[in-house]
């Protein structure tokens, strides 16, 4: 197929493109972020290249959505740079879970530190809220999945990316997939495909691919991209 070809989508989906952002120093340490503003790594500045080098490739982006955090909002710039200088809109509700009194808190360390929060956080209930002002995972759900509704129906028949979290990735794969398992473990920079329609339904295209880090040497831990969030 054609670069041409593979930019004409069908006006009645928006096509999707989720990505985590890349490796930060905490990621790398275990230490829970949430909301608090880390900026990547080198490690991560080099996966947010080979993301960013491989989006060019595949087809024609309208526009790049990020999370408002540092973490995020570098790792969109570098993909928006490099697939020819798009405008990167930021969307505060594409941010992290609020992980209220564990954020800072090294994962390992959490439930000595703060036990209370680690409970709330490690109970399984959605509408647990997390002491200190962190968010149930509901809330995390309501938000972030209103945003991306939001994102699709301005933009059916275009292709954008979203970057953003784990923790949201998560949740946005439960919305497609709301009888399914798990999404896995949402590894830096990985690329998970949705198309959302017209009619509200969301449909996987592809999920969890890191192919493009096979050749750099640069897939680290991925801290954060399972139930630890961050």
């Amino acid at each position: 197929m054609s670069d041409v070809d593979s930019s004409v989508l069908n006006p009645t989906y928006a096509e999707i493109v989720v990505v985590r952002h890349g490796e930060t120093e905490w990621n790398a340490d275990g230490r829970i972020q949430g909301h608090l503003d880390v900026e990547l790594n080198d490690s991560g500045r080099q996966q947010a290249s080979a993301v960013a080098d491989r989006l060019s490739r595949e087809g024609k982006i309208s526009v790049v959505y990020s999370s408002d955090l540092k973490r995020a909002l570098e790792t969109a710039q570098i993909i928006a740079t490099c697939c020819g200088g798009l405008e990167v809109i930021k969307e505060p509700d594409l941010r992290e879970r609020h992980l209220g009194n564990l954020q800072g808190l090294v994962l390992r360390e959490a439930a000595k530190l703060s036990p209370e929060a680690y409970w709330a956080f490690s109970n399984h209930k959605t509408d647990q809220e997390i002491p200190g002002g962190g968010e149930s995972l509901d809330q995390l759900y309501e938000r972030c999945t209103s945003s991306l509704e939001r994102i699709g129906r301005k933009h059916k028949g275009e292709r954008v990316v979203v970057v953003t979290h784990g923790g949201v990735v998560r949740s946005l794969y439960k919305r497609a997939c709301p009888n399914g398992r798990s999404g896995g473990k949402v590894l830096n920079t990985s690329v998970n495909i949705l198309h959302l329609s017209d009619r509200d339904e969301w449909t996987i295209k592809s999920w969890g691919d890191v192919s493009h880090l096979n050749q750099t040497g640069f897939l680290e831990s991925g801290f954060g991209g399972d139930k630890t969030s961050g």
